[in-house]
């Protein structure tokens, strides 16, 4: 027998160690960096709204300090896109047939998807190119890909001026129907939040996905509409292809604002239950992309 026996009893095995989880217990010792729960983690970044505000107001001055023009890219780059694919699709391929104010309808949707693809590109790199940061401070990492969305809506604030003026330069009259650009942007701009949340998530783990978007976001635009009216271009479609088309998120809030700023863009142009379609992308993508960075919360910063 392995034990010994004493006054006809085994004798009491000796004294087992307490494990790290009791030690900690008993001293009140916590995880560092552990993840919070979903409550305490909106209520940590709610105290955390100033930094985040400061963060994305100092990366927009900061970004074109290089740069002669400034601030000014910011308008100009939209602007040249907006020229380039008027020569090539307007003109060349013919896509302005059948459009009434392609000019207008043209730099609407570059300037909006604009915004959709300048927040994940910004997203993808919010965790990734801040690892410093994060290792250094302690704060919840949401953070960081949400100044990133704040810095583009500053940025699509400031292209608005131009977009409007040279709606108005075509032959648009403000009207009250303009108003609906407040909701339409707002709900892009939950939808490119919940976006960027998700792609940071991803590009923490996989920094190659950065080359990698630009690419997917190029595929993205052409089957967004934004050079020529999915109405007509997809009229002898299939039935789910036209599905499809209609059910793009990117395709959806450009057509908002479209429909909000350009007289000939009519409701009937409009996908069905548009503004639900709308919502929808943006609690989807809004909710869905925040739980889905807060589960990885305590894994940023320590690879």
């Amino acid at each position: 027998m392995s034990r010994q026996v004493v006054d006809g009893a085994p004798a009491p095995a000796p004294d087992s160690q307490p494990s790290a989880a009791e030690i900690a217990a008993r001293y009140g010792l916590k995880v560092s960096g552990a993840r919070p729960t979903l409550v305490q983690y909106i209520r940590q970044l709610w105290r955390h709204r100033f930094f985040i505000n400061e963060f994305a107001r100092a990366k927009s001055q900061s970004r074109y300090t290089q740069a002669r023009l400034g601030q000014l890219w910011q308008v100009a780059t939209p602007l040249l896109n907006a020229l380039v694919y008027y020569l090539i699709f307007g003109l060349l391929l013919g896509t302005s047939r059948g459009v009434p104010d392609y000019i207008p309808f043209l730099v609407t949707g570059v300037f909006i998807f604009t915004f959709t693809q300048t927040s994940v590109l910004a997203g993808v790199k919010a965790i990734a190119g801040n690892r410093g940061l994060i290792r250094a401070l302690h704060f919840p990492r949401a953070a960081l890909p949400l100044a990133f969305t704040l810095v583009q809506v500053r940025q699509l604030l400031m292209s608005m001026g131009v977009l409007l003026a040279i709606v108005m330069i075509m032959g648009q009259v403000p009207s009250w129907s303009w108003l609906l650009a407040i909701p339409a942007l707002f709900l892009q701009a939950v939808f490119n939040a919940g976006l960027a949340l998700i792609v940071a998530r991803l590009g923490s783990k996989v920094t190659d996905l950065a080359q990698l978007l630009p690419f997917v976001l190029r595929t993205w635009m052409y089957a967004s509409g934004v050079m020529y009216s999915i109405a007509i271009m997809a009229q002898d479609a299939p039935f789910a292809i036209k599905l499809l088309l209609d059910l793009n998120p990117a395709a959806i809030y450009i057509d908002l604002m479209r429909f909000a700023l350009i007289d000939s863009f009519t409701s009937a142009q409009l996908p069905p239950h548009v503004w639900a379609l709308a919502l929808g992308w943006a609690l989807v993508a809004g909710i869905g992309g925040f739980l889905y960075f807060w589960k990885a919360e305590e894994q940023y910063g320590r690879d």
